[in-house]
Protein backbone atom coordinates (compact mmCIF):
# COMPACT_ATOMS: atom_id res chain seq x y z
CA UNK A 1 0.00 0.00 0.00
CA UNK A 2 1.93 3.06 -0.92
CA UNK A 3 0.39 6.67 -0.10
CA UNK A 4 -0.18 9.72 -2.76
CA UNK A 5 2.80 11.95 -2.19
CA UNK A 6 -0.27 14.77 -2.98
CA UNK A 7 -2.24 13.59 0.10
CA UNK A 8 -3.98 16.49 1.01
CA UNK A 9 -4.40 18.24 4.93
CA UNK A 10 -8.05 17.94 6.22
CA UNK A 11 -7.69 22.07 7.07
CA UNK A 12 -11.29 21.52 9.01
CA UNK A 13 -10.13 18.55 11.60
CA UNK A 14 -6.66 20.56 12.15
CA UNK A 15 -9.44 23.48 13.24
CA UNK A 16 -11.27 20.96 15.51
CA UNK A 17 -8.19 19.83 16.68
CA UNK A 18 -6.15 22.72 17.66
CA UNK A 19 -9.98 24.29 19.15
CA UNK A 20 -10.23 21.34 21.39
CA UNK A 21 -6.73 21.54 22.51
CA UNK A 22 -7.29 25.11 23.23
CA UNK A 23 -10.10 24.30 25.42
CA UNK A 24 -12.41 26.19 23.30
CA UNK A 25 -15.95 25.41 22.45
CA UNK A 26 -17.83 25.56 18.95
CA UNK A 27 -20.03 28.13 20.16
CA UNK A 28 -16.86 30.70 21.66
CA UNK A 29 -15.03 30.11 18.68
CA UNK A 30 -18.63 31.12 16.56
CA UNK A 31 -19.20 33.88 18.80
CA UNK A 32 -15.58 35.23 18.37
CA UNK A 33 -15.91 34.94 14.07
CA UNK A 34 -18.96 37.32 14.25
CA UNK A 35 -22.83 37.02 14.30
CA UNK A 36 -23.05 34.82 11.07
CA UNK A 37 -21.67 32.16 12.67
CA UNK A 38 -23.07 29.60 15.26
CA UNK A 39 -22.51 26.25 16.43
CA UNK A 40 -23.82 24.17 13.36
CA UNK A 41 -21.82 26.28 11.12
CA UNK A 42 -18.50 25.57 12.79
CA UNK A 43 -19.45 22.25 13.25
CA UNK A 44 -20.06 21.91 9.12
CA UNK A 45 -16.68 23.80 8.48
CA UNK A 46 -14.59 21.46 10.37
CA UNK A 47 -16.54 19.00 8.30
CA UNK A 48 -14.40 20.54 5.16
CA UNK A 49 -11.19 19.73 3.98
CA UNK A 50 -10.31 23.17 2.56
CA UNK A 51 -10.82 26.47 4.13
CA UNK A 52 -10.69 29.37 2.01
CA UNK A 53 -7.82 30.87 3.14
CA UNK A 54 -9.42 34.53 4.50
CA UNK A 55 -11.83 32.52 6.59
CA UNK A 56 -9.19 30.61 8.07
CA UNK A 57 -6.64 33.41 8.53
CA UNK A 58 -9.46 34.79 10.47
CA UNK A 59 -10.19 31.35 12.32
CA UNK A 60 -6.31 31.66 13.44
CA UNK A 61 -6.63 35.21 14.41
CA UNK A 62 -8.83 34.29 16.62
CA UNK A 63 -6.84 30.96 18.25
CA UNK A 64 -3.69 32.88 18.11
CA UNK A 65 -2.25 30.34 16.35
CA UNK A 66 -0.94 30.72 12.85
CA UNK A 67 -2.32 29.66 9.54
CA UNK A 68 0.83 27.36 8.81
CA UNK A 69 -0.63 24.82 11.81
CA UNK A 70 -4.03 24.57 9.96
CA UNK A 71 -2.26 24.35 6.48
CA UNK A 72 0.73 21.65 7.61
CA UNK A 73 -0.21 19.80 10.65
CA UNK A 74 -1.00 16.43 9.55
CA UNK A 75 -1.99 13.75 12.22
CA UNK A 76 -0.88 10.61 9.88
CA UNK A 77 2.32 12.00 9.51
CA UNK A 78 2.67 12.33 13.38
CA UNK A 79 1.12 8.93 14.43
CA UNK A 80 3.31 6.95 11.31
CA UNK A 81 6.21 8.65 13.21
CA UNK A 82 5.15 7.49 16.73
CA UNK A 83 4.20 4.23 15.52
CA UNK A 84 7.71 4.18 14.23
CA UNK A 85 9.09 4.76 17.51
CA UNK A 86 6.97 2.67 19.58
CA UNK A 87 5.94 0.17 17.07
CA UNK A 88 7.34 -4.13 17.77
CA UNK A 89 10.69 -2.36 17.86
CA UNK A 90 10.10 -0.91 21.28
CA UNK A 91 9.70 -3.61 22.70
CA UNK A 92 12.39 -6.47 20.88
CA UNK A 93 14.66 -5.26 23.62
CA UNK A 94 12.84 -4.77 26.18
CA UNK A 95 11.26 -8.13 26.84
CA UNK A 96 14.14 -10.66 24.68
CA UNK A 97 17.10 -10.16 27.22
CA UNK A 98 17.89 -13.84 26.32
CA UNK A 99 18.30 -14.11 30.42
CA UNK A 100 16.31 -17.02 31.97
CA UNK A 101 14.62 -16.20 35.48
CA UNK A 102 12.34 -19.13 37.11
CA UNK A 103 11.48 -17.61 39.70
CA UNK A 104 7.74 -15.87 39.28
CA UNK A 105 8.07 -12.69 41.20
CA UNK A 106 11.67 -11.68 40.64
CA UNK A 107 10.37 -12.37 36.56
CA UNK A 108 7.20 -9.76 37.33
CA UNK A 109 9.61 -7.46 39.08
CA UNK A 110 11.75 -7.22 36.19
CA UNK A 111 8.89 -7.27 33.68
CA UNK A 112 7.68 -4.13 35.60
CA UNK A 113 10.99 -2.42 35.34
CA UNK A 114 10.99 -2.97 31.58
CA UNK A 115 7.65 -1.65 31.28
CA UNK A 116 8.64 1.46 33.03
CA UNK A 117 12.15 1.91 30.88
CA UNK A 118 9.58 1.73 27.87
CA UNK A 119 7.12 3.99 29.23
CA UNK A 120 9.68 7.10 30.27
CA UNK A 121 11.34 6.35 26.73
CA UNK A 122 7.76 6.94 25.32
CA UNK A 123 7.30 9.92 27.30
CA UNK A 124 10.47 11.16 26.32
CA UNK A 125 9.92 10.74 22.44
CA UNK A 126 6.20 12.33 23.14
CA UNK A 127 7.91 15.54 24.65
CA UNK A 128 10.48 15.76 21.90
CA UNK A 129 7.48 15.18 19.41
CA UNK A 130 5.36 17.98 20.92
CA UNK A 131 8.35 19.73 21.14
CA UNK A 132 8.86 19.66 17.09
CA UNK A 133 5.07 20.37 16.64
CA UNK A 134 5.21 23.66 18.51
CA UNK A 135 8.09 24.55 16.26
CA UNK A 136 5.93 23.69 12.99
CA UNK A 137 3.52 25.60 14.41
CA UNK A 138 5.36 28.82 15.42
CA UNK A 139 4.78 27.76 19.17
Amino acid sequence: MTESPSKSIHQGRNVKRFREMLGIKQEALAYELGEDWNQKKISLLEQKEEIEASLLAQIAEVLKLPVEAFQNFDEEQAVNIISNTFGDRAFDNSFNRGTINYNPVEKIIQLHEEKIELYERMLKEKDEMMARLEKLIGG
